[in-house]
């Protein structure tokens, strides 16, 4: 990975690939730069490939000390693409991912972007009596406070119990199952800093995109699960509705990594939306 300081002396690492139009991927939540390695190659066939691991995040520990709150990381983004110069960039971002690049937008503005790619996520996490499209359906202020207690107390396993607890059947059995899988998720995020990672979840569930969404001036592409454990298709057609001639796919019978799941539909899907070509590596466009 290809390090280098954001504008606060932080260090943040970037994987690199590929060659072409620049391509920048944001992870989400606890996760790294490893959730894209699927993609890297057909993606870098035609574009150079960014994949970071947000400040906060993939086992590299803070050097100053300030939290990876979600206006900290879309400043980081930009540090990031003003380093290398970036200009009529593809972003694509699932989960906190997302969350990140509308605050981007919020910031920042489109000047160095040329589409952007939002994967299962809703522009404000919290719900109250007007706006239920965000966790769950039903995830307030209440049951968020709650829920950062416990990931105080017991972090790995409040962030299993996040996923399982959803509206996906299938992530709750597999919790109850508790498989090799759901140990070697368990000790990944056994491994991993809490404290930087709270506070982030806090940044997270105070934002509020609703209004940056009708400001979005270059095309949007929307992945949905039709299964996802956070959200519903109320929340996905809301999203795309606000979006100005937003496109939007919703994969069918898949949970909250909808890129993960279908990856091959994914490749197809990004790629016709950005004008570029699958190689033979893609079995959708073979």
């Amino acid at each position: 990975m290809q390090p280098f300081l954001a504008d606060d002396g932080e260090v943040i690492h970037v994987a690199i690939t590929g060659d072409g139009r620049p391509m920048v991927l944001l992870h989400g939540w606890t996760a790294t730069h490893r959730d894209w390695n699927p993609f890297v190659s057909t993606f870098g066939a035609s574009h150079r490939v960014f994949r970071w691991d947000a400040r906060g995040h993939g086992g590299h520990p803070l050097t100053i000390g300030q939290a990876p709150t979600v206006e900290r990381m879309a400043r980081d983004l930009e540090n990031l693409m003003a380093h290398w110069d970036l200009h009529d960039a593809v972003v694509i971002g699932h989960s906190m991912g997302a969350l990140t690049l509308w605050q981007y937008l919020r910031d920042f503005g489109t000047k160095r972007l040329s589409q952007v790619v939002f994967i299962d996520q809703s522009p404000r996490l919290l719900t109250d009596e007007h706006w239920t499209n965000g966790i769950y359906g039903d995830f307030d202020n209440e049951r968020n406070a709650a829920f950062v207690r416990d990931l105080e107390q017991d972090f790995a396993e409040t962030v299993l119990r996040l996923v399982a607890n959803g509206l996906n059947e299938r992530g709750r059995r597999k919790y109850l199952e508790n498989g090799k899988g759901m140990q070697m998720a368990r000790e990944r995020l056994r491994a991993l800093d809490p404290a930087p990672l709270i506070a982030c979840w806090k940044s997270l569930t105070a934002a509020d995109y609703r209004e940056v969404l009708a400001r979005i001036d270059v095309p949007a592409l929307l992945i949905y699960g039709e299964e996802s454990n956070f959200y519903t298709s109320t929340t996905a057609h809301w999203v795309r509705d606000a979006i100005p001639n937003a496109r939007m796919h919703v994969y069918d019978g898949v949970d909250h990594a909808p890129h993960l799941w279908q990856a091959e539909r994914f490749l197809h899907d990004v790629l016709d939306f950005v004008g570029a070509d699958c190689d033979e590596s893609c079995a959708m466009c073979a």
